[in-house]
């Protein structure tokens, strides 16, 4: 049998090809950035060359700095950042334009627009998403609004569009397969989130023919083998794709109802299994579909903070009382309470529960004797506390708490930070032996449709934890800071 899947993770600003064994480790991983474009203020583009370009570039520095033959490859799985939108040439493969990033807030007038024909809550009830430029199908309705001879093509069949996972696909098919997986297909406002299929009352307001959209497929299966390429050889099966924050709660293993993960990165994205039946937020939190597997379909809530390292990051550029973002934990212990200090790290706005976009970072209890120490400490206080607002609201939402946090980002590593998190939630935080979770789900996803590994219970016994960190924090300092946290909150 051969040696590894082969993951492609490609993300906002780079693409990262992995080697994932058997054991569920990264064997080799290269990252090749590609350039981000922006033509206008809060519009954010990709060229889809320079996409495919860092992928095909990915993989194969990596295939040569592990020294890994082809045929050590038994299937690929993509995961991808989820939203981005591309429409592409049926007949030869070319980008009809750049990339339109989930970024990007060009279509902010196309949500209102809808808004105001008290549309929101069909859409709402029908894809458990909001009307929000940061889905697929208002950028979709932009392009064609900019020209009648992109939306005559593509009712015709010359165009098709896709996510990044189908654009992928399709390249490396030789184009010969035009499929999203269901949970990339849950993010694009255009999919009934119950029956799994596009829906035409959806499609309407947004203008798009049902002509240019992908099929939907479950997001383990062998959708198509690789064709014509200059890196890799004809006949690798194409076996399973994820979007990134669903990808990630496959690759922590949270299979089971209530089983949650939290990746750090700029900001704090929180999904939690709600098993087989999607469920509407009382708190402003996305139902999105998780994955599709052997015919059954999970689901998620999903919540993020706009800002987690991206607080850290304003303390060393903006600030300078760090050089490093890894120093702001060895500031923080350096005082053993915030002595008053508050910080909401809204500096983006507050999104769910409170749904506060006008707010702005605050900093609150200020005296004399207030430190660079207080004011990092506060910093990792306020990040471990919009994700514990979070995960509340799920627990509400379900009707019960969840049991272990899995995490995963680079914050992640801030021991410190962790333990806060678990003190305020009450229950463990788990950090696991392979942080790569987003590239690894989507190789298990893979490994599964191909006989890599057998099942989920083979792969829930290989996943490794590197540390669990225990709440040990007394009742009275949690009951103090949710209280200073809120005060803050209430000001804003």
């Amino acid at each position: 049998m051969p040696d590894f899947i082969l993951a492609i993770d490609q993300g906002t600003t780079g693409t990262t090809a992995l080697l994932i064994g058997h054991d569920l480790r990264v064997h080799g991983h290269r990252t090749v950035d590609f350039p981000q474009h922006f033509p206008n203020p809060g519009w954010v583009e990709h060229n889809p060359e320079e996409i495919w370009a860092s992928v095909r570039q990915a993989i194969l520095e990596l295939l040569e700095s592990t020294g890994t033959a082809v045929n050590q490859i038994m299937a690929i799985g993509i995961t991808n950042q989820r939203e981005t939108t591309v429409l592409w040439e049926r007949a030869d493969s070319k980008p009809a334009a750049n990339a339109i990033v989930w970024q990007c807030r060009r279509s902010a007038a196309i949500c209102e627009k809808l808004k105001k024909q008290d549309l929101e809550e069909m859409y709402r009830q029908r894809t458990g998403l909001v009307l929000d430029p940061y889905f697929s199908g208002t950028k979709l309705t932009w392009l064609f609004e900019q020209s009648t001879e992109l939306k005559q093509r593509a009712t015709d069949g010359h165009l098709v569009f896709g996510t990044i996972d189908s654009f992928l696909v399709w390249r490396l098919t030789g184009g010969r397969t035009h499929v999203t997986d269901v949970s990339n297909a849950s993010r694009t406002l255009m999919m009934d989130l119950q029956k799994l299929e596009w829906d035409d009352s959806l499609l309407e307001p947004l203008g798009v023919p049902r002509s240019v959209l992908p099929e939907i497929v479950p997001s383990s299966g062998i959708y198509g083998k690789t064709s014509g390429l200059d890196f890799l050889p004809d006949g690798i099966p194409i076996a399973g794709m994820a979007g990134d924050q669903q990808a990630a709660l496959f690759g922590q293993a949270c299979f089971e109802t209530g089983q949650t993960k939290c990746t750090y990165g700029t900001g704090a994205f929180i999904l939690e299994n709600i098993g087989d039946h999607p469920l509407p937020s009382k708190h402003g939190l996305l139902t999105t579909v998780a994955w599709q597997l052997n015919g059954k379909t999970s689901y998620a809530l999903e919540g993020s903070a706009f800002v987690a390292g991206a607080a850290v990051q304003w303390l060393r550029d903006g600030l300078g009382l760090i050089k490093t973002s890894a120093e702001v934990e060895s500031l923080a212990r350096q005082v053993e309470d915030n002595n008053g200090v508050v910080f909401v790290p809204a500096l983006t706005g507050l999104g769910a529960p409170h749904w506060k976009s006008e707010a702005r970072g605050q900093i609150t209890g200020l005296t004399r004797g207030a430190t660079a120490a207080h004011i990092a400490r506060a910093t990792l206080e306020g990040i471990a506390l919009q994700v514990n607002d979070l995960v509340m609201a799920m627990a509400d939402d379900r009707g019960e708490a969840g049991s272990i946090l899995k995490v995963d980002g680079g914050a992640a590593n801030n021991d410190l930070l962790m333990q806060m998190q678990a003190d305020l939630l009450g229950r463990p935080v788990s950090r696991p032996e392979t942080v790569e979770t987003t590239a690894l789900g989507a190789a298990m996803l893979a490994g599964l449709a191909v006989g890599f590994w057998n099942d989920l219970d083979e792969l829930a016994a290989s996943w490794q934890e590197e540390r669990c960190f225990e709440p040990m924090a007394e009742s009275d300092w949690r009951e103090t800071l949710l209280g200073q946290w809120q005060e803050a909150i209430n000001r804003m």
